[in-house]
Formats: C-alpha cells, structure tokens, sequence
C-alpha cells in the first residue's frame, strides 16, 4: 500500500543527531547519485516508539544522478509504503546489510535492478537508502562506469558501517567539486589508480602533459606548484600537499599556479575503520579565479578614480578659494565661497567611494560631515553657537543617489543657517528616514528644519527660492524623481524632500 502524506518527523522516533547525520548525508546526495548512475531515496521507519515494529517507512529525500536518466519523472517525498511492501527496504533496515537482488524488474518502460543499503549511526539502522538502476545503462560499462560503481559500492559499504559520512563534512560539501568536474583515485600510498578526462583535462591546463596513472598527487601537485618558481598558494597551511591529498582525513583545498586553479575534495575510503585509499574531486576553477581577479582589479581601478575625482575637486576648490581672495567685490567672493561649499560636498561623497568596497555609500556619515562643516563654518563667521539634533537615519545609498543628495542637504542646512539662524534662533534639527509606502517602494526622507525667522508670508519656492533652493529642486525632481515642499512654523521653517530608491 502507498499514500502521500506531509513529512511527519514525530512519527520516526529518531533523534536529533540522528536527523543531523541524515542531514549530513544528504549533503552529500549527489556524490552519491553520480557516482551510481541511479536514482536514490532516503526512506525512514515509521513506528510509535522505539520499542515498537516499524509500520513502514516514510521517503525524506530523492535524488535523481546527473551522470544517467533517471527513472522516477514524479519526486517520491512524502511517500509512505507499509511495513511488507518492500521486503529488500524491510530486510535492509532489520538486518543491518546491503541488500541486493539479480532479478530484473519492470519499471514502466523500464527495467531496473533494485539495491537497498542500511544506513547505520551509532551502532543503530536508523535509514535505509533504496538505489534503483537502469538495467540498459549497465549492459556494456566504460572503464569510468566501471570505476564510478567500484567507488559507490565501497561509500555504500561505509554508509552500512557507519563511517560514512564524515563528521563536518556538510561545510566542505557546500559548493564542492562534484563527480563529473573530475574524479581520481588513489592508493593508501597517495598514488593514482584512476582519473577520469576531466581531472585529466584539469592537470594538463595546470601544466602536466603526462598520464596521470601511478603519479603519487601529493608530490605532483608540489612539482607543479613550483612550476614558475614559486608557489602562488599564499594562504598558511600547515599542511603540505602530501598530507592534504591522502585521503587519511577529510579535507578541501584550492590549488594554484601561473597556469590556472583547481579546487580539491579529498575524502577518505574506509573498510570498517581501516582506510583502503581516498576519492578526490577535482573542478577547475582557472575562469572563475580569473574573473575574480578582474573584478578585485576593477574595483581596485573605481576606488582610484574616485580618490582622483576627490583630489581634482580639491583642487579646483583651492583654487577658487584663493581667486576669492583676491576679488574685493562681496557679492563675487561670496558666489566663489558658495562653489567652494558645494564642490566640497560632492568631493566628500568621492572621498567615502575611494575608501569602500562597494558601490554604495553609507550617507548618515557624509551628512554628519557635512553638518559638522558648516556649523564649524558659520561660528567662526557669523553666529556665536549653533545647537543641533540628528535624528534618523538613511542607511547605504547608490554612489549616483548619494552625489546629489549630499549636494541638496548641503544647501538645505546652509539655507537653514545663512537665511534662518543668522536673523534669530539657534536651533537646527535634521530628521532622517527610510520607509516602505503602500506600493512596496522604498522612500528616503530628509526634514531639514530651524527656529529663525522663517520665510516671509507668501513665499513660494518657483517665485521667491534663491540659487541654493533652485539647484535642490532640480536636482530632487530630475535627478531623484522626487519632491521638495517647505513648511513655515512659529518659529521657524522646515524644508522636507521625499524621494523613492
């Protein structure tokens, strides 16, 4: 009898490292698959307590092999057979062996011989794993076929002895080199009895023109990390290439040389707790690692322009400044000393790009920094003292975003000081957020306000808004597809800009 049902964990009686060694082996799925040329199924038994009979088993996982068709075009998790269903799945979970049967069945279209393995962990059965094979695929096997199912069968022998798989092996698994990126074999002695093409493809793009066969690995990749004269592996190990690649431990490494990279997956084979030699995956990595140099060299190359960008902005404002200097109209020394203000702003935002890793600017530092400037600035001119409240924040911004934005808060608080607090009051406040409106935008508020004088009755910002409050609108509504609206208090004015990231 099969039915579906939703996983029912409390039903399995296992425990939570039992479920965690489950885990573990699952991470290690489509090795298993690969190397098999078959489909898999995790199944667990179903019983009251631990003391009771099972009363069938229940299918956690199922993996289909990359390396042949697969048989099941429907995923059998969730499936439930009862206890008499399968005697191979009973008598694997009550014996505690591999079973396996000769006799051809049809499955579908398909004929399929069907193996069940024991999975085992301290000492317990506490899984069973069903492997069904195309009969068709298995007629006439290649010498890697031949190899592939050797090495399943001594993994399936561990998974029934319960050496496999290794504790702490679900980190080394992630992302790891799988069967068809390169398989090799090796000897207790660290030397290779097979390597399939594309492990051998892999060595020869490292430099080796050889056969790869009787080679001890440890001692050719040292011979091959020396080929330029040096190796180019810089990260410490106090391990030696001998030791990494012998399959005495679990281990994953890269390896590189002027030639290209290769990462390495060694894991050990055992018989019972004797180790008979080691499986090692190989995947080159040669194009990946070379994109990854171009985007640190890139990156490298947008920081060094926006620190150029930096020093030519302070430049130009040096420049500026000391034509001020000399000009003894006020009006124009005053417009120079206003450009000088604004291109300090936008070298600020190039400053914080040339120190970062990203494209992205952390804006609640640079308004700080520019808060800080002009309040600095206008005590040692007009005002005695200036108290100030920074309250919010807006988080990390585009570098384009925060260009325009830092230019539009610089004149927005220098508005505030030069046309607010100068008359009367001495109180800035700065209130900053980021929010999610009813259509999921997120939107950037800034409120810009002080208790001075206020603007006049009827002001209007198309009619009455100096230079500074021009270039905010424009660039709000152009640049951010935003808006700036104004509100005037008793005392006071505040200006509010709302814009979507």
């Amino acid at each position: 009898m099969v039915f579906r049902s939703a996983l029912r964990w409390e039903r399995t009686t296992l425990s939570p490292e039992a479920v965690k060694h489950l885990g573990e082996l699952i991470a290690e799925w489509q090795l298993l698959a690969d190397l098999s040329f078959a489909d898999l199924t995790l199944w667990v038994p179903l019983r009251r307590d631990v003391k009771n009979w099972p009363e069938g088993h229940l299918a956690v996982a199922h993996i289909r092999a990359t390396t042949a068709a697969t048989i099941f075009l429907e995923d059998l998790i969730g499936t439930e057979i009862s206890w008499g269903s399968s005697s191979r799945i009973d008598e694997a979970l009550s014996s505690g062996e591999i079973v396996r049967d000769n006799v051809e069945e049809r499955y579908g279209e398909f004929l399929v011989k069907h193996e069940a393995i024991p999975v085992q962990y301290k000492g317990a059965v506490i899984a069973v794993i069903s492997r069904i094979r195309n009969v068709e695929t298995m007629r006439t096997p290649s010498k890697l076929e031949l190899n592939y199912r050797e090495i399943a069968n001594q993994i399936y022998r561990m998974i029934s002895q319960g050496t496999f798989p290794f504790e702490g092996s679900l980190y080394l698994a992630e992302a790891a080199p799988r069967v068809g990126d390169g398989l090799i074999r090796l000897d207790l002695n660290g030397v290779i009895t097979y390597a399939s093409p594309n492990a051998l493809s892999a060595f020869n793009r490292l430099g080796w023109s050889s056969d790869l066969l009787s080679q001890n690995m440890g001692e050719l990749l040292d011979s091959l990390s020396k080929i330029s004269g040096h190796s180019l592996n810089r990260e410490p190990h106090h391990e030696n290439w001998q030791r990494s690649v012998s399959g005495k431990l679990l281990r994953r490494r890269e390896f590189e040389n002027v030639n290209g990279a290769i990462d390495i997956l060694a894991l050990p084979l055992l018989e019972m707790k004797d180790r008979i030699g080691a499986l090692v995956l190989i995947h080159d990595i040669t194009e990946l690692r070379s994109r990854d140099k171009a985007l640190i060299s890139k990156d490298a190359t947008i920081r060094e322009m926006h620190h150029r960008v930096k020093n030519n902005l302070q430049t130009v404002s040096a420049l500026l400044r000391l034509q001020s200097r000399r000009i003894e109209d006020l009006s124009a020394r005053h417009a120079l000393d206003e450009a000088v203000r604004r291109i300090g702003s936008i070298a600020l935002v190039h400053e914080t790009l040339a120190n970062n890793t990203t494209e992205t600017v952390a804006f609640d530092g640079i308004l700080k920094q520019i808060l800080y400037s002009e309040i600095d600035l206008s005590i040692r001119g007009d005002l005695d003292e200036i108290s100030y409240e920074l309250l919010g924040e807006v988080g990390d911004l585009p570098s384009g975003v925060a260009t325009a934005l830092a230019l539009i808060v610089t004149e927005l608080i220098h508005n505030a000081i030069e046309h607010g607090l100068s008359r009367s009051g001495s109180e800035l406040k700065i209130k900053s957020a980021r929010t999610i409106d009813p259509a999921f935008k997120v939107m950037i508020e800034i409120e810009v306000s002080d208790d001075g004088a206020g603007v006049s009755q009827g002001f209007s910002l198309e009619r009455d808004g100096n230079l500074g409050l021009e270039i905010v609108k424009t660039l709000i509504e152009n640049e951010l597809k935003g808006e700036l609206s104004f509100e005037k208090k008793n005392p006071g004015t505040s200006f509010r800009i709302r814009f979507p990231l």
